[in-house]
């Protein structure tokens, strides 16, 4: 790897093995995820509805970073279980709006409430400054993953 130091390959393998326990303890690597039935695409869907608003299927699947085939399939699948629901945008005659049904507003909130238990497990067994530590690490790399991302994009 240009430019990688072999001090460096320890911390990034140290990272590596640090982000794929976390996808096993989070419970990414089972066919669905957070007590739900529903695999990860379809949680982060309802999630991320239900945070950001009613969205289009082209943006969803650029936020989740899921091509268009999949993005359908995934949709009418929450569509079919009542999760969502489609409405005509106003401001684009030619596109449907997604939005959570009341059942998605409902397992929204199991979302959550899972999603919170989780996290507050984990941070009981740190310190007040570990936790702040945590954060400020996971925001830091979140973010230099998704610049990295882009550079890379814009670069092809």
């Amino acid at each position: 790897m240009p430019g990688v130091k072999m001090a460096d390959l320890s911390l990034i393998d140290d990272i590596r093995a640090a982000s794929r326990l976390m996808v096993r303890e989070l419970g990414f690597m089972d066919a669905t995820v957070a007590a739900s039935d529903y695999p990860p695409s379809a949680v982060h869907t309802i999630l991320e509805i239900g945070i950001r608003g009613p969205m289009n299927s082209g943006e969803l699947g650029d936020f989740l970073r899921l091509e268009k085939s999949s993005v359908s399939r995934l949709v009418r699948k929450l569509i079919d279980c009542g999760e969502l629901k489609e409405t005509p945008d106003d401001a684009d005659a030619r596109s449907k709006l997604l939005s959570l049904t009341a059942k998605g507003r409902r397992t929204l909130e199991a979302l959550h409430a899972f999603g919170r238990q989780q996290v507050s497990g984990a941070l009981a067994a740190l310190t007040a400054a570990e936790q702040h530590t945590v954060r400020e690490g996971m925001m830091l790399y979140a973010r230099a993953l998704k610049q990295s991302r882009m550079e890379d994009g814009a670069a092809a």
